[in-house]
């Protein structure tokens, strides 16, 4: 992999950016910076960022990763903007669960759920 390779699947849908995750184990430090800093620069560019994360490819994640969502979050709500999780798988969930990250992330079972909630 070289240092310019995405990790993630960026779709941008009139106000929605799409974003889905290629990596199965977002795990490794590095990796989790990457994915990071781009999705940090994809809203940074917007002015009122919507973002839709798509997890239907994940099976695990770090607790590094799911600082860097928090980051995510909170750089989204600066902007004024709005962030929806999608196709997070039951393991995945339980975490989100036991952490209370499941109260502070709109988390949706698929796709045109998340984006109708979008205002």
């Amino acid at each position: 992999m070289t240092d310019t390779e995405s990790r993630l699947t960026i779709i941008e849908d009139g106000p929605i950016s799409s974003v889905r995750f290629l990596d199965q184990n977002i795990l490794e430090e590095n990796s989790i910076q990457k994915i990071g800093a781009e999705i940090l620069q994809l809203i940074d560019q917007a002015i009122n960022p919507k973002l839709l994360m798509d997890f239907q490819n994940v099976e695990h994640l770090s607790s590094a990763a799911l600082g860097t969502l928090i980051t995510i979050n909170n750089r989204i709500k600066e902007k004024g903007g709005q962030l929806r999780l999608v196709n997070i798988n039951p393991q995945i969930y339980e975490v989100f669960a036991i952490t209370k990250l499941d109260k502070l992330f709109k988390i949706y079972e698929d796709s045109d759920k998340a984006c109708a909630s979008f205002s």
